[in-house]
């Protein structure tokens, strides 16, 4: 099958299911998933297996727009006026979201997953390390929508959409982290000050990566007389692709990278909100299409099927991560009761860059063991939490009352 013919069937098809997602009140991301289900090799012929092996080039400029916009959400000024309680809560429920996610598969997938080829070193830490990494991340998009349709409005409203700006961050420096503790594993490298040093010095040189590059588009922005949207979106790409490629060149984290330069960019250009507004317009929809309904193409059903307990396990231990660390998050920032108790409530969907950590992990040839399981149990837990999570957003900004009208009239 021509490749063209491909790409138009997978923006159809995602376009399509979406939309019907949203007409029975699911978010447009599970659609771009099941469309991605529905293309599956395994279940149709559509598309050919040979295609979805070969689609890291369309889910990496995919991954750097969307960790580019992500940074766009991190103005200065609004972190401080978010202040300290926020910033608490957030470390707190991400961190506890990683630490009950490893505990529990390192303890408990030797158990479920019977292998006599695999053992605690090769196989159970990696796949448990790597898995707490990804952990971290929320998807406000479920939040947003209830908060638009109910009319919500208070202090665990914004709570929530704060907290969701920085998980991003902390799930792809967890992701760095354990990239470097699995290396260890793996490779059988000797724990040392090196072992300490080397993610913290990659994880400089890509903030260092991410800044050069966001300071050059800033610049050319600046020097560029013609201001027309498609010569904005040209030059973005272009640095864009730089970036993500010369950090992958070099040993820098791509996603951290491309995610300082939407935080440059949206710091220090004084058209950031004709960037970021442009960006939403005229490509955040084809890129969300083919990222997610691609991602899901790469599901191995046998591995799903074998696996279903590792997806409910990551679910319910991520889910009881995000509820005790914001509690306590909330306990020593002195943050009221309210938001003590309900914040967690809308920490629980998940989407978005998630699925782009687990399909960095893919690429990875070191992790070729675990890899499949982990893109199989991300894959099926992100369906579960985009289905459950606006169910417990509306839940629990209602118990916080902060949905005081049964319907926003449109």
């Amino acid at each position: 099958m021509p490749p063209i013919l491909t790409i138009g069937i997978i923006l159809f098809t995602g376009f399509l299911v979406s939309e019907i997602c949203t007409q029975i009140g699911l978010p447009k991301v599970t659609g771009y998933i099941l469309a991605g289900v529905v293309l599956n090799p395994n279940i149709t012929k559509l598309v050919p297996v040979s295609f979805v092996d070969h689609t890291d080039l369309v889910t990496n400029i995919a991954l750097s727009f969307i960790t580019f916009s992500v940074g766009g959400t991190l103005l200065i000024s609004k972190i401080r006026r978010l202040g300290k309680s926020i910033m608490l809560i957030t470390f707190f429920e991400a961190e506890f979201a990683f630490v009950f996610v490893a505990a529990s598969f390192i303890c408990l997938s030797p158990i479920i997953i019977s292998s006599s080829e695999s053992d605690l070193l090769l196989f159970f830490i990696p796949l448990g390390l790597l898995l707490a990494s990804l952990a971290s991340p929320t998807d406000p998009s479920a939040t947003l929508a209830v908060e638009h349709e109910y009319g919500a409005k208070g202090e665990v409203t914004s709570t929530i959409m704060g907290i969701a700006a920085f998980d991003d961050i902390l799930g792809i420096i967890n992701l760095s982290l354990a990239v470097s503790a699995v290396n260890i594993c793996i490779a059988h490298q000797a724990f040392g000050i090196h072992s300490i040093l080397r993610p913290l010095i990659r994880i400089s040189f890509s903030i260092l990566t991410g800044c050069l590059f966001g300071l050059f588009l800033n610049i050319l922005i600046k020097r560029i007389k013609r201001e027309s949207e498609g010569v904005l979106i040209t030059l973005i790409i272009s640095l864009l692709a730089l970036c993500y490629g010369f950090a992958g060149k070099f040993g820098a984290d791509e996603l951290l990278s491309t995610m300082v330069m939407g935080i440059i960019v949206v710091n220090f250009n004084i058209k950031k909100d004709k960037i970021f507004k442009m960006l939403e317009r005229y490509t955040e929809e084809i890129i969300f299409v083919l990222f997610f309904t691609i991602s899901a193409m790469h599901l191995d059903f046998s591995v799903l099927k074998s696996n279903y307990l590792l997806i409910f396990m990551f679910v319910i231990f991520r889910s009881a991560g995000k509820f005790c660390g914001t509690f306590l998050g909330g306990k020593i920032s002195k943050s009221s009761s309210t938001v003590q108790k309900y914040t967690a409530g809308g920490l629980i969907p998940q989407g978005g860059i998630v699925i782009g950590l687990a399909l960095i992990i893919r690429q990875n040839a070191a992790f070729h063991s675990v890899s499949d399981i982990i893109i199989n149990v991300i894959i099926g837990a992100t369906i579960i939490h985009e289905i459950i999570g606006p169910v417990m957003t509306e839940f629990a900004l209602k118990k916080a009352g902060e949905i005081h009208i049964k319907k926003r009239v449109a």
